[in-house]
């Protein structure tokens, strides 16, 4: 059985539930099942024309768990007890299941004309005139396997965005300018008194 439950507030102000599966992870063998690595699938966006960049809505969660893999993800609130239908994200072999299916759903299309790491699904075009006929390809197997998009983090047929992190351009990746700090003068001053003297 699950364990304690929290609801904590997502970035975008609305509720999560959070269950304890702390005891249930445990009990579980780690699927060995790997993840992209991030470098690779960032670096295979250069020269590109065209990309799209989707999210799929509530991955975890369209992803129906067994019977029995039901039983042992309940949890007990004041209303009774309850357990979860579609895999939550707090277990320890989600990401590699999830992985493993979008791995399986868009196998002849990886590292040709898409990229996927977990939720975060990639079409590339090496010419923009392709790129319709890619989505085209994309939006028949998400359809297939009933797959759903966050669209409100998906953005269609740009030049470059960030993915994964890094700034993806056609001309290569480039330093996402969120994620630098300047240095001001101060600082600048007080670093060097530190080391120099």
């Amino acid at each position: 059985m699950g364990g304690e439950y929290v609801v904590v507030k997502k970035k975008n102000g609305k509720d999560r539930v959070c269950i304890d599966f702390t005891d249930l992870n445990k009990a579980c063998p780690k699927d060995s099942f790997p993840l992209p690595h991030i470098d690779r699938l960032v670096e295979s966006t250069a020269g590109n024309e065209l990309l799209t960049f989707m999210d799929a809505f509530s991955g975890y969660n369209q992803i129906m768990m067994s019977p029995e893999g039901q039983e042992k993800t309940s949890f007990i609130t004041d209303r009774g007890i309850y357990c979860y239908k579609v895999m939550p994200f707090e277990l320890k072999n989600a990401g590699a299941t999830y992985q493993r299916l979008v791995n399986k759903m868009f196998n002849e299309h990886l590292r040709k004309t898409m990229e996927v790491y977990i939720d975060d699904m990639l079409v590339k075009s090496l010419k923009k005139e392709d790129h319709v006929k890619h989505l085209e390809e994309c939006f028949a197997i998400l359809n297939q396997y009933q797959m759903k998009l966050n669209l409100a983090k998906c953005t269609f047929g740009v030049p470059s965005r960030e993915f994964l992190g890094y700034i993806v351009t056609k001309r290569g990746i480039e330093a996402n300018q969120t994620k630098l700090t300047p240095f001001s003068t101060c600082h600048l001053q007080e670093i060097s008194r530190k080391y120099i003297g």
